[in-house]
């Protein structure tokens, strides 16, 4: 079963971060530049959160505040569940679903490492079938022999029946 280490070692994990007193407008600027729909927020080099487009939506748009007026750290969600790397990606889907969010900081001995996001998950969790799928059908393929019947043979040439 895959684990949020395997996903950091083979995305070569780049998250976009950000300090927490920068204003909303440059974080969105930069997440546009980088096209990504979250950031990393950052205090002193230490994780506080996570800035999304989510939370510009909900707190800036619907709220009526203004994004040159207020900083990252006003809207950003601080309180995520948090997963070390040796989580399975099912269970970060399950505290995904359980808390709502597409990302998970992923934090081993008190470090930030990185986001482990919804679409790192499923792409694991693909490759995870895949792989599966595909070692099922090798040993199907080395268990069993199959007939191997031409379109234009007739089953009774196939057999000597008696």
């Amino acid at each position: 079963m895959k684990t949020v280490n395997d996903i950091l070692k083979n995305n070569a994990v780049h998250h976009l971060s950000i300090n927490g007193d920068a204003l909303v407008i440059d974080a969105l600027a930069l997440m546009k530049t980088e096209n990504r729909d979250f950031v990393i927020v950052l205090e002193s080099d230490n994780y506080i959160g996570v800035m999304s487009e989510k939370d510009y939506s909900h707190k800036i748009i619907l709220e009526g505040k203004n994004s040159h007026h207020t900083t990252v750290k006003e809207i950003m969600t601080a309180e995520l569940p948090v997963v070390d790397s040796a989580a399975t990606i099912h269970r970060c889907m399950g505290l995904m679903h359980t808390f709502k969010t597409h990302y998970l900081p992923v934090i081993e001995e008190f470090l930030f490492k990185g986001v482990i996001t919804l679409d790192d998950l499923l792409r694991a969790s693909l490759e995870e079938d895949t792989e599966r799928l595909s070692e099922q059908k090798k040993q199907s393929s080395d268990d069993h022999h199959f007939l191997q019947i031409k379109p234009t043979q007739k089953v009774s040439q196939l057999f000597r029946f008696k």
